[in-house]
């Protein structure tokens, strides 16, 4: 059913389930959660001035009547979720630009942001924001793109299988990027192999002829979901990252892969990679069977970014652009808040805030970055439990604990961080070092009377268990 507008004065533009980001013409999508309903808002945004509002649930006469006093539509289907993907299912088919799909156990939003920089080098780009990568936050992202928008990076996350097969129906990717296949939402699936089973749903749903599958060639999955989607059968291209295929292994007379890879890694004293990109076999190189090089300098910290860079240049590289724009756009891309952001404390402490999310491999490679942080004090890892493992949690938290032992102390935060206090304590970590606390308050306390100016803290759980406000009691 639909409510028409007294008197329509504009399109449409721009889509919320949000009541506090409604704009002007804007379509509000009333939801129905565990802990609200949306459609208790309808009113606050028709005054706010959203030119339609998209429910489920017959709307009271007041709603309606100030829908009409201010031009706004009412639309009532049986399922606003479900409407919104219809609705992106519907506008995919008007966009002419490359839509690049990216998943993975770790890295997917680090890299979605990176791909995002790299193409906005010579692109008009449209991407994810932040991590809306569920069934909400994907047709959002189509939504936001113009018909001529030239790429759509759109980010996928998923908890079980068939989950992004369903994303990809209507989005329809041209190119999929796997970043990795970890540990993440092994609780759900059960081994490592039904997670590469899951991500590589990406990539059977890229066109035979046409698709290109961006895969992670020190993965020791790589050619498990490349074989599980079949790419050679159906003659997806593959351009692979962080390695370099030997060319031994290429048919004779057959053009190189197209690769990237890195040489030279390495962190400065602040965890900045530092490394020189290396590619070959892109249409956009001088003689695709020789090697070329850029140095490069990111702004953002970890090791592990050389990988997440070496994948955004392996799209931007097929995309056309050149080395040089690359590497400027890989320096420029800056992290978002609460993922490895370095801020200064009131007192002179650094604190390392990684607080938006954590899983194993995640924890690893920041407890890596963070011992490898030039500092004249302590490191100090203030770490919380981590989320969807199942009955591997014991095992997955205590190997973080082992790879924590690295620090001079450790504050462990939650029910499930006393096994990677344990972990650090078997992996020879002084018992005096190491202290696990229920609370962000208790662990905020003990930082409070420990630290001095010279330190450094390393804050980082999964999101749940809210260790951004240690990070900000630090701060403010």
């Amino acid at each position: 059913m639909v409510v028409p507008p007294l008197a329509a004065k504009e399109l449409l533009c721009g889509v919320t389930w949000d009541s506090r980001e409604v704009t002007p013409g804007c379509l509000f999508v009333a939801l129905m959660g565990e802990r609200t309903n949306g459609h208790r808002f309808v009113a606050s945004v028709l005054a706010a001035g959203a030119g339609a509002v998209l429910v489920m649930e017959p709307l009271p006469a007041s709603d309606l009547m100030l829908a009409r006093e201010m031009g706004a539509a009412v639309i009532e289907v049986p399922d606003t979720a479900s409407a919104l993907a219809d609705l992106a299912r519907e506008w995919r088919r008007h966009l002419k630009g490359r839509v690049v799909a990216i998943t993975g156990s770790t890295g997917k939003t680090t890299t979605k942001n990176l791909v995002r920089d790299v193409c906005a080098a010579g692109k008009t780009v449209v991407a994810t924001k932040a991590n809306q990568n569920n069934e909400l936050g994907v047709p959002r992202t189509l939504l936001a793109a113009d018909a001529d928008t030239q790429v759509v990076v759109v980010e996928m996350g998923m908890r079980g299988m068939g989950q992004i097969a369903a994303l990809c129906d209507y989005v329809q990717p041209d190119w999929g990027l796997i970043t990795n296949v970890g540990e993440s939402h092994i609780e759900l699936l059960g081994s490592r192999e039904n997670i590469a089973r899951a991500k590589a749903e990406l990539l059977e749903a890229l066109p035979g002829g046409t698709g290109v599958a961006f895969l992670n060639c020190a993965d020791d999955y790589c050619r498990f979901v490349a074989d599980e989607a079949a790419l050679a059968a159906r003659s997806v291209e593959e351009v692979v990252f962080n390695g370099d295929p030997s060319r031994d292994q290429l048919e004779p007379g057959r053009r190189p892969m197209a690769a990237v890879w890195a040489e030279d890694g390495r962190l400065d004293e602040e965890g900045h990679p530092l490394f020189t990109l290396c590619a070959r076999g892109f249409d956009c190189l001088p003689r695709q069977d020789e090697v070329y090089r850029v140095s490069v300098a990111m702004a953002l910290r970890g090791f592990h970014n050389i990988c997440n860079g070496c994948a955004a240049a392996a799209v931007g590289l097929k995309l056309g652009l050149s080395l040089d724009a690359i590497a400027h756009a890989l320096a420029s891309s800056l992290p978002e808040s609460g993922r490895q952001e370095v801020l200064v404390a009131r007192n002179g402490v650094t604190v390392v805030n990684d607080s938006y999310n954590a899983n194993p491999d995640s924890m690893r490679a920041a407890l890596r970055t963070f011992a490898a942080m030039d500092i004249c004090g302590r490191h100090v890892a203030v770490l919380g439990d981590m989320g969807e493992l199942g009955d591997f949690a014991e095992t997955c938290h205590r190997g973080v604990g082992r790879a924590a032992a690295c620090c001079d102390r450790l504050i462990c935060v939650g029910p499930l961080s006393r096994f990677i206090a344990e972990g650090a304590l078997s992996a020879g970590m002084a018992e005096e070092a190491v202290t696990a606390v229920g609370s962000v308050g208790e662990a905020l306390a003990l930082l409070e009377a420990e630290l001095l100016p010279q330190d450094a803290v390393l804050v980082k759980a999964s999101h749940f268990m809210g260790l951004g406000r240690i990070a900000d009691g630090l701060v403010n």
